[in-house]
């Protein structure tokens, strides 16, 4: 009798037994894991047909032998061992296809799940597949490019443990799953092309930077009811992907991610203004992944983290920026220093945490002490931490076609946002459309200031789309049906009413008289709950 993991087409399973010493990225993200805030990554893919759970089961084994990197555990030992180390199993553990089933909440609570309940490192692989039907009814419609809910489908929600892998690899994985299970070749995939060494990179990229960055204020709850809340938020919204011209009509020097940067500082700028405090140096931490995404991709934490210093060069900017309908011509010369400098980053190599971090993991101390002195270095260093988190996948690469299910019409995935940080922007585009998630800690921010965040961030996002005629133009924010929210399904209360079946208006303040529920668990609602703010 042919069980659900007996390989299918002949496929050879890679042997097990292999240990693989754990890399800088993971023993750092082992020594600071927090039961309050799982370090996870999510990934949705969403399909319009349906799948059948038992050949999607076949490919998506298929897939993880053929990326056997995936199919690992911790090894465990005791804390004066001089490593940590991943076993490479060969085998899964156990099915981590789960079908999630329909109806109203399923797909709110397999988003929950994934931002609360982490994949366990001692299992291989430390990943959970989630399958939700959609359907009429079901209180989260798959959001088409006119912003209508389109025809019941699929949801594929891939939640990965970071201290393991990462979304490009995750990303990686669904789409070998797509080849196995619609039974093509894999198609070709176009390597990054990254621009060559240009010498020493120029000042504020981060390499250097003194001034002491910016935290995201907190949202208005007493302080000791903030102190008690746990988890993460999010909110994922459908955007258009900004115009890349400029004024005048030219090609411009910045890339989309350069605008994700720019409108993410801007989206902190006015929130902590509106908070009370005064704007400063927004410094941004961003992911530079210069992997090949074919099959041949390897597998893991492949990333290097460089840090980005969203300071204006010319001071008198800064308040040009600051207003409701921030300056075009400042806009502009923002993005064109952000993109010298984000070409600079991205063109020097080094270590993918630095060579502090480096040091810190190095086995010439048992790992027990190595983790006291991790933890340590990062209480030491939390108030020099960038303010958020920005990584962008760009336009997905693959086609992700699961055959009769069809192809991916959206893409969403999102990135841990620990404290003291406590934010980090995610996008990915298909089809022309930019999908958007903003995830933060409740320690930091409830529902309802993390919608205004997301309203903040699609109208500075629009400030960034700069053209000739005055479409998109600054101040303007995307219109009407330009931004379809999906709905917050991050609550603690995993029955509660959806957040919002909208993206919110852009540029509101964050009231801190009106009145809001205490977010933390046994007591969340839902954004839409707290209050209600016009477009």
């Amino acid at each position: 009798m042919t069980g659900p993991w007996t390989p299918a087409g002949g496929t050879d399973t890679p042997p097990g037994g292999v240990r693989i010493p754990f890399p800088t990225v993971d023993e750092v993200s082992r020594h600071c894991l927090s039961d309050d805030e799982p370090e996870s990554v999510h990934i949705e893919v969403h399909l319009p047909g349906r799948l059948d759970p038992a050949r999607l089961r076949a490919a998506f084994r298929r897939a993880l032998l053929t990326h056997s990197r995936v199919l690992v555990r911790e090894v465990p030992g005791r804390r004066h061992r001089r490593s940590f180390a991943w076993e490479l199993t060969g085998e899964p553990d156990s099915d981590p296809v789960v079908l999630a089933g329909r109806g109203p909440d399923a797909l709110a609570a397999a988003r929950a799940r994934a931002l609360s309940a982490c994949p366990p490192l001692t299992l291989s692989p430390p990943l959970r597949l989630e399958v939700v039907e959609m359907g009429e009814g079901t209180g989260a419609p798959e959001p088409s490019a006119a912003g209508e809910a389109s025809r019941p489908g699929t949801v594929l929600l891939l939640t990965m443990h970071h201290t393991a892998l990462d979304a490009p690899s995750g990303l990686r994985l669904l789409a070998t799953t797509a080849d196995q299970y619609g039974g093509v070749d894999p198609a070709p995939v176009t390597r990054r092309v990254r621009p060559g060494r240009p010498g020493p990179a120029p000042s504020g990229t981060g390499r250097a930077v003194r001034t002491r960055p910016v935290r995201v204020a907190p949202d208005s709850r007493p302080e000791p009811v903030r102190a008690r809340a746990v988890g993460n938020g999010m909110l994922q919204t459908d955007l258009p992907v900004p115009r890349r011209v400029t004024r005048d009509g030219g090609h411009p020097p910045w890339t989309v991610n350069d605008q994700l940067l720019v409108a993410t500082s801007l989206m902190v700028t006015r929130w902590n203004v509106s908070q009370g405090r005064r704007a400063g140096a927004v410094r941004i931490t961003m992911p530079v992944d210069d992997r090949p995404r074919g099959t041949e991709m390897p597998m893991g934490n492949g990333t290097r983290l460089v840090e980005v210093a969203m300071t204006p060069e010319d001071p008198h900017d800064a308040d040009l920026l600051l207003g409701e309908r921030p300056d075009p011509a400042a806009v502009a010369r923002l993005l064109r220093t952000t993109a010298r400098r984000t070409h600079a980053l991205k063109s020097v190599q080094g270590a993918p945490l630095g060579a502090g971090a480096s040091l810190l993991t190095a086995p010439l101390l048992p790992v027990g002490i190595r983790g006291v002195l991790t933890r340590g270095a990062r209480r030491v260093a939390a108030p020099w931490m960038s303010t958020a988190l920005v990584t962008n996948i760009g336009r997905v690469p693959y086609t992700l076609d699961f055959g009769d299910a069809g192809r991916a019409t959206a893409v969403w995935f999102s990135a841990p946002a620990r404290m003291p940080r406590g934010l980090s922007v995610a996008a990915a585009s298909t089809g022309g459309r930019l999908h958007v998630t903003l995830r933060w800690s409740r320690a930091l921010l409830d529902d309802a200031a993390g919608a205004d965040l997301m309203g903040l961030f699609a109208a500075s996002l629009s400030t960034t789309s700069l053209t000739s005629a005055g479409a998109n133009a600054p101040g303007t924010g995307p219109g009407p049906g330009a931004a379809t929210g999906e709905t917050d399904a991050t609550a603690a209360d995993a029955g509660a009413t959806p957040a919002r079946d909208h993206a919110p208006g852009p540029g509101g303040p964050y009231h801190r008289d009106t009145r809001h529920p205490d977010p933390t668990p046994g007591g969340a609602r839902s954004a839409q709950d707290h209050h209600q703010r016009p477009s």
